[in-house]
C-alpha cells in the first residue's frame, strides 16, 4: 500500500505540472496572438500608407516631402522585419509549450495506468486470499461433516 501511497503522490505532482504547463500554453497562445495581431496593424497601416501616397495624376509632390514619405516607409519596413522575427520567436516558444505539455500529459497518463494496474494486482490478491479462506473453511467443513468434527472459526 506503501509504494500506492507514493505513486498518488507522484500523481498529484504531474497533474500540478500538466496544469502549469497548461497554463504556460494559454499565456503563449495570448503573446502569439497578439504578435500576430500587431503584425496584421502593421501590414494593414503600410498599405494603407501605399494607397494614401500613391501617385495622382496631376499632383506634384516636393522632393522633400517624398523623401521623408519613402523614410516612414522604410522604418515601417523595417518594424515589419522586427515583428516578423517576435512573431517566430513567439511560435518557436509556443511549440515548446505544446511539447511540454503532451510530455506532462503523457508522464500524468503513465502513472495513472501504473495505479490502476497496481489497484487491480492489490483487487485480485485480496480476491485470492478471500477465495483461498472460503476454500479453507469449505475444506474443514467437508472434514468435520465426514468424521463428525466440530471446528470453530477463528
Amino acid at each position: 500500500m506503501s509504494s500506492l501511497h507514493a505513486l498518488m503522490v507522484a500523481i498529484e505532482m504531474a497533474t500540478r505540472k500538466r496544469d502549469e504547463a497548461r497554463q504556460a500554453l494559454r499565456e503563449r497562445q495570448r503573446a502569439h496572438a497578439a504578435a500576430q495581431s500587431q503584425m496584421e496593424q502593421l501590414e494593414s497601416y503600410t498599405e494603407e500608407m501605399r494607397q494614401r501616397w500613391a501617385p495622382q495624376e496631376g499632383a506634384e509632390l516636393k522632393l522633400e516631402v517624398m523623401y521623408h514619405h519613402e523614410q516612414f516607409m522604410a522604418r515601417l519596413q523595417h518594424a515589419i522585419g522586427l515583428q516578423t522575427r517576435v512573431m517566430q520567436d513567439q511560435a518557436i516558444r509556443l511549440e515548446a509549450a505544446q511539447k511540454a505539455l503532451m510530455a506532462t500529459e503523457l508522464r500524468l497518463s503513465s502513472l495513472n495506468k501504473v495505479v490502476e494496474t497496481r489497484r487491480r494486482d492489490i483487487a485480485l490478491a485480496q480476491l485470492r486470499r478471500e477465495q483461498k479462506q472460503t476454500d479453507e473453511r469449505a475444506a474443514l467443513q467437508f472434514i468435520g461433516r465426514t468424521f463428525g468434527l466440530q471446528f470453530q472459526e477463528a
